[in-house]
């Protein structure tokens, strides 16, 4: 066939510009960051909201979103979903706590074999999904029930209470705590009050000191794994196993990819950001709570839906997952600001997951052609 044949043959269809920008996955979320962040300048920009301890605080809020959304994220462009994080967070914890405080092993201790603990769960949910072919809704489900059963039971049983504090006083000198609950950059806001950049306390133990004394290790956490697994997705071959396990595993199956085993590590990767979470929160409160965590599951998936990622998997971003995260801090942090009744940030949640799974439905309609 000549080129001027090809030029015409109406089985080749042109891609306009237009149509590439619309299927990016990160367009709503960038759309949403914009006119989130338009809104609380107008409306709670002179609210303290954009100085330095506001921006940290919806900052340390959107990171706490972002660590959970972008293992969803993974997971959901595998074609799979993961209900018990919300649970593993709290399971997390409190084994943090019963193991540190009750057994009373070093702190890193905990932390490792907490991690362990939570990966082999993970590792379990994904194989049970693969190997019986069960819907991983039904799967994590369970696992949602009994990890909560679990968070609820042994601390009851072993302390009769269900909230243990003393976390901070046995992680004081141990090596591992701080690279979850420590801070960084501490000399550089020094710096920037002494040139009256940041606002210092005024009055009290730490008069003269700056109101914001390091950047948490939370937000060291959230921008790294979004960094990592940004890498992994899009520029290696295992991103791409991923995107086809979740477009079409039957088809993916025939060229080879392990379909599988991409599943079983995107539940462990799942589990891993949930042990992140729950750990850097711990460190937080110097305490572990059986009720920690609720709806975390939920709040994931909508972060990772706003972000662009389909439902039906093998299409999404993590820039976007991330995106869809800050988009939530930045509001349940705004609503505060502006002096708005913090429980429409339920509501505003409802209403940006339904015209996020709209979009995501026009979007998949122009990718398949479907009308």
């Amino acid at each position: 066939m000549s080129d001027a044949e090809a030029a015409i043959d109406e089985r080749i269809k042109e891609t306009s510009g237009l149509r590439r920008a619309l299927i990016r996955p990160e367009l709503g979320a960038i759309v949403g960051t914009i006119a989130v962040f338009a809104f609380f300048i107008i409306f709670a920009g002179d609210s303290g909201m954009f100085n330095a301890q506001g921006i940290l605080n919806w900052s340390t809020v959107s990171a706490q979103f972002m660590i959970i959304a972008v293992g969803a994220c993974m997971l959901m462009i595998a074609g799979e979903f993961d209900l018990s994080v919300g649970s593993m967070i709290g399971f997390a914890g409190m084994s943090i706590a019963l193991i540190s405080v009750t057994l009373q092993w070093p702190v890193w201790v905990a932390i490792l074999l907490t991690f362990a603990i939570c990966i082999a769960i993970g590792a379990l949910n994904g194989i049970i999904v693969v190997r019986t072919g069960l819907p991983s809704f039904i799967v994590t489900l369970a696992f949602l029930f009994i990890l909560r059963g679990f968070t609820i039971f042994f601390p009851q049983l072993i302390e009769r209470r269900t909230i243990i504090g003393g976390i901070s006083d046995v992680a004081v000198g141990d090596w591992l705590a701080p690279v979850f609950g420590g801070k960084i950059l501490g000399g550089l806001f020094v710096w920037l009050a002494d040139l009256g950049l940041v606002d210092v306390f005024e009055r009290g133990t730490r008069a003269g000191g700056p109101v914001v004394d390091g950047i948490p290790m939370l937000i060291i956490w959230a921008l790294a794994l979004v960094a990592v697994a940004h890498v992994l997705l899009t520029r290696t071959r295992f991103g791409n196993w991923v995107f086809a396990a979740g477009g079409d595993a039957q088809a993916a199956l025939y060229v080879g990819v392990p379909v599988n085993r991409v599943k079983i590590l995107m539940f462990m990767f799942t589990a891993f950001c949930a042990c992140v979470f729950a750990t850097c929160q711990v460190m937080e409160f110097g305490s572990a709570g059986a009720d920690r965590g609720l709806l975390k599951e939920f709040e994931a998936i909508i972060a990772v839906v706003i972000g662009g990622a389909l439902l039906t998997g093998g299409y999404g971003s993590v820039i976007g997952a991330a995106l869809g995260a800050l988009i939530f801090g930045v509001v349940q942090q705004g609503l505060f600001f502006a002096g708005v009744e913090s429980s429409l940030f339920r509501v505003f949640l409802g209403v940006i997951l339904l015209f996020a799974v709209i979009l995501n439905t026009y979007i998949r309609r122009i990718i398949t052609g479907e009308r």
